[in-house]
């Protein structure tokens, strides 16, 4: 006789430590944006790690507090919680919608004017970048943001990873998730959006991650993929190497900013 097997809704029980470590990583990674999050939700988060609060009540709760207090950290509480909403959920979709979603999700009521949504930019980019000593990466053309993502999505997903090292993957990635970072299909947000798809694609291929790095070097990892991305005279991804071999590989690389400005400007930061 057949035996059946019922599905489950996917709501997984965390541990309080995975829970604190995926708000540590949210709050970590509104600083590639010089955002911080409000003491009041640092509070919360707390309550929600030992299962006081529910996410619900902690939107309301903060909510509130935008509302009746203060609303300068909107952007930073409400997308912290939401990368933590995003990161407890195990569904994925290797696809270029997924990187929609995750924008939709993540900045949903919190864009500028004009900023398209969970959609890809109808306008081109440049910004200046005080590592390049204020020359910009040359973003994708808006116009060509869909194919590339469509090529490079298809590349990755003909890669055969049988076989290959555990360097040879993570150099692989590397280039990976830096080539659809310099597509910066957003007007805002790009950054923390490839940053969610990463963290949950690495998930799915089976890797540990080493978070601490989100939580604590967020600003390095930024510029280490703006120096990955530099014209050519300027170019330089040693440091983001360093930065995936300390999330995948285990290696114990010191991630200083203040190193990388030193070595690539000659200047202290």
């Amino acid at each position: 006789m057949k035996q059946e097997y019922s599905y489950e809704i996917d709501n997984p029980i965390l541990s309080s430590q995975t829970k604190q470590d995926l708000w540590e990583t949210g709050f970590g990674l509104q600083k590639v944006d010089g955002l911080k999050p409000s003491l009041y939700m640092v509070e919360l988060a707390k309550e929600q790690i030992v299962g006081k609060l529910s996410y619900e009540q902690v939107y309301q709760q903060i909510t509130k507090y935008h509302e009746e207090i203060d609303d300068s950290t909107k952007e930073a509480d409400i997308v912290s919680l939401r990368i933590v909403e995003l990161l407890s959920r195990s569904g994925f979709k290797f696809a270029p919608v997924t990187l929609k979603a995750i924008h939709k999700d993540l900045f949903l009521g919190l864009l500028p004017q004009g900023v398209p949504l969970g959609e890809y930019r109808p306008y081109n980019l440049r910004k200046d970048e005080p590592i390049l000593g204020g020359d910009s990466v040359i973003y994708d053309d808006y116009r060509t943001i869909a194919a590339s993502l469509a090529y490079d999505f298809e590349q990755e997903s003909q890669f055969n990873y049988q076989g290959k090292t555990l360097e040879e993957m993570v150099e692989h990635l590397q280039r990976f998730i830096s080539g659809i970072w310099q597509i910066h299909p957003f007007g805002e947000g790009n950054t923390r959006t490839v940053t969610v798809f990463m963290i949950k694609y690495l998930r799915v291929l089976g890797f540990e991650i080493d978070n601490s790095p989100f939580k604590e070097k967020a600003r390095y990892f930024r510029d280490a993929l703006v120096l990955d991305n530099a014209t050519v005279a300027k170019k330089n991804s040693i440091y983001l190497t360093r930065f995936f071999e300390t999330i995948l590989l285990d290696k114990h690389h010191l991630l200083s900013s203040r190193q990388m400005f030193e070595e690539v400007l000659g200047i202290e930061k």
